[in-house]
């Protein structure tokens, strides 16, 4: 059985997603499942999300970019890489912000300092975030198993799910939804060494159990 989403975060309700792609969605069912109020958001506008929004139920909501921001209690952006500028910085000034990003050199061209191993993408979104926490999350995993991965706590074969980030309230928050949504947490360090969870890595979409997570993390080269 999976734990209440009460225990989760009791007085931060309201979840905005900033995003409304395969990740994106599979946040809002997720997160509406757990109890929350969510708030999502696209680049093509809140009624381009009309059918998700009737999908998953009254607790969703479609907004701009800007009022998800602003109506979130904490927020996940899961844009491309190359829209970070268009992220509202002001709304979500000390919040707690997931980051699902990867790089995506074919979707959002070149970046050097990606390419050169000196800057992570939670760390590009950190610097454009400043005042806000930033945490990586669920990015190292298909979407569609975000609602259908998971196992109840103690079971040999539960997944696990990495984080990375310098807020320690941010990583709390993470592992209570891993935990609520069947998954266990391995933490790779602070957001600089998020790189660990990234694409072309040993831990990138494999299904793996917490120990062997922590392997593939150690073994991860920089620049794969």
């Amino acid at each position: 059985m999976k734990p209440s989403p009460a225990r989760l975060a009791p007085t931060m309700t309201t979840i905005g997603i900033i995003g409304a792609g395969h990740i994106g969605s599979a946040l809002a069912r997720a997160f509406s499942g757990l109890g929350y109020d969510v708030v999502i958001s696209n680049s093509r506008g809140p009624e381009s999300l009309a059918s998700l929004v009737d999908e998953l139920g009254s607790s969703v909501t479609a907004a701009t970019a800007s009022d998800a921001a602003t109506a979130a209690d904490i927020a996940v952006v899961t844009v491309p890489l190359k829209a970070l500028k268009d992220v509202p910085v002001e709304p979500l000034a000390g919040k707690i912000v997931l980051d699902t990003n990867n790089y995506y050199f074919e979707r959002d061209g070149r970046i050097d300092v990606l390419d050169r191993g000196e800057a992570t993408t939670s760390g590009l979104l950190q610097e454009h975030l400043p005042t806000s926490k930033v945490v990586k999350a669920f990015n190292h995993l298909y979407a569609s198993d975000i609602n259908a991965g998971g196992l109840p706590a103690g079971d040999p074969q539960r997944r696990a799910l990495g984080t990375a980030g310098d807020s320690a309230e941010g990583v709390e928050f993470v592992t209570g939804v891993y935990d609520a949504l069947g998954f266990d947490t391995v933490s790779a360090g602070p957001l600089s060494e998020s790189w660990r969870l990234e694409r072309d890595r040993p831990a990138y979409v494999v299904a793996q159990t917490a120990d062997e997570l922590r392997e593939n993390l150690a073994k991860a080269n920089r620049l794969p």
